[in-house]
């Protein structure tokens, strides 16, 4: 498993400030991300400033987690940028918050049509399966992910 490049850490004078993966927004959720095969994955510790039910995960939050490792996924992938179409979650088991706990965020591509990536991804604590989620993400050709997004291409580190 290798730590993949965050590609946009400098372009903080540019306005990135993403909530999800910013190393350095103060509220943000601070992901990173590796890639293990066809897999990318991120270990995050939800503290209990994101529950939603006491000591419980919101479920907001969960969907955040899902549609970030979405994005790195055509970011690593595909080596270029891309939105969400579609996101649908499944709550199967509550996760938890707090202290020493931490849940493994795994996605990866299903299938491609055209522009279209077709994503299964699930959030697990413990070894079970809390949350899943099937995505869709257009995927922008490289031209514009370069020009209009700063994407420069995603790396792992050596």
């Amino acid at each position: 498993m290798k730590k993949i490049k965050n590609p946009y850490i400098g372009l903080e004078d540019q306005g990135y400030n993403c909530f999800a993966c910013c190393p350095n927004n103060p509220i943000g959720l601070k992901m990173e991300f590796y890639e293990d095969g066809d897999d990318v994955v991120c270990f995050w510790q939800p503290s209990d400033n994101f529950q939603g039910w006491l000591k419980t995960l919101h479920g907001g939050i969960q969907a955040t987690l899902m549609d970030e490792i979405g994005g790195w996924l055509i970011n690593r992938k595909l080596q270029t940028a891309g939105m969400t179409t579609r996101l649908n979650m499944k709550y199967q088991h509550p996760i938890p918050t707090g202290d020493g706990v931490t849940v493994e965020v795994r996605g990866r591509i299903k299938e491609m049509k055209r522009n279209l990536a077709f994503i299964e991804a699930s959030i697990l604590h413990e070894g079970a399966v809390c949350s899943s989620c099937d995505m869709v993400y257009f995927c922008f050709p490289k031209e514009k992910a370069q020009t209009d997004f700063f994407f420069s291409g995603c790396e792992v580190e050596e």
